[in-house]
């Protein structure tokens, strides 16, 4: 299934016992369609306060029901906040997390002197200007392949910290400014924290170097704030061709995501 969200009133992705969670109502409404408890499992978990575009989920079920009745099924038995956009079948060699080879997403700045009612579950407020120039150097001596250690929060459980960044991007428009981020996966609280460092160069606070010293040294706790969770939305994970999903043909990440 495509699952798309606003994070801004659930507690992350992960079932959490006696909390709000994305993947307890999607099993709870899916649950109900298949008749029978069903376990998701997705393309990236987001945190609380992060929203989805086109999240990937799959489970396993013994029930037969058209890609139709799945998708009108589960949205009869979700919150407004949460909604299936398309359903298929898939073979038991597919699975959301571990068949994507690449991951898109977008963070939204709100750069103006008054907040944004409009805006606020959906961009970070900054009231002094950007330095845009600054921010998109600094930003592509991320792209490539790189220890990410520096940008990962500490409590990371990947087995790894070397990631492939395709692109990140930053462009504005409208009072709005975009980071979009492709690679082949994302460390926990990586575009976060990404995007924390790229606003402190914006203001002035380091050079856009910093981003290769960051690199260099790998160490977190080097390296700056970790920016709010509400500017970030997952967009996409790609995945071969040979599934055959029914997936949003293009998403451009610097597109700025719609306010309520």
């Amino acid at each position: 299934m495509g699952v798309e969200y606003d994070g801004t009133d659930f507690h992350g992705w992960q079932r959490q016992v006696d909390t709000r969670t994305v993947q307890a109502s999607l099993e709870e409404a899916v649950g109900r369609v298949a008749n029978h408890p069903v376990t998701l499992h997705c393309a990236g978990r987001t945190d609380t306060g992060v929203h989805a575009l086109e999240q990937v989920v799959h489970f396993d079920t013994t029930a037969t029901r058209s890609e139709r009745s799945w998708v009108l099924g589960a949205n009869v038995n979700l919150p407004p906040d949460v909604a299936v956009r398309w359903a298929h079948p898939v073979d038991e060699s597919f699975h959301a997390r571990f068949s994507a080879f690449a991951r898109h997403y977008r963070y939204q700045i709100m750069v103006r002197r008054t907040r944004s009612p409009l805006q606020r579950n959906r961009a970070v407020w900054v009231h002094e200007a950007l330095d845009l120039e600054r921010m998109r150097s600094a930003a592509q001596h991320l792209v490539g392949e790189h220890d990410f250690s520096s940008f990962r929060a500490i409590g990371c459980q990947a087995k790894s910290p070397v990631r492939r960044v395709h692109y990140l991007d930053v462009a504005e428009r409208d009072e709005l400014i975009t980071l979009g981020i492709g690679a082949n996966g994302f460390l926990h609280h990586m575009v976060r924290n990404i995007a924390g460092v790229l606003i402190a160069i914006g203001r002035r606070e380091a050079e856009s170097d910093w981003t290769l010293e960051l690199l260099r040294v790998r160490d977190r706790t080097l390296g700056g704030v970790t920016a709010q969770p509400h500017g970030l939305s997952f967009l996409r994970a790609d995945y071969p061709e040979t599934f055959h999903l029914p997936q949003v043909a293009h998403v451009d990440p610097l597109q700025p995501l719609a306010a309520d």
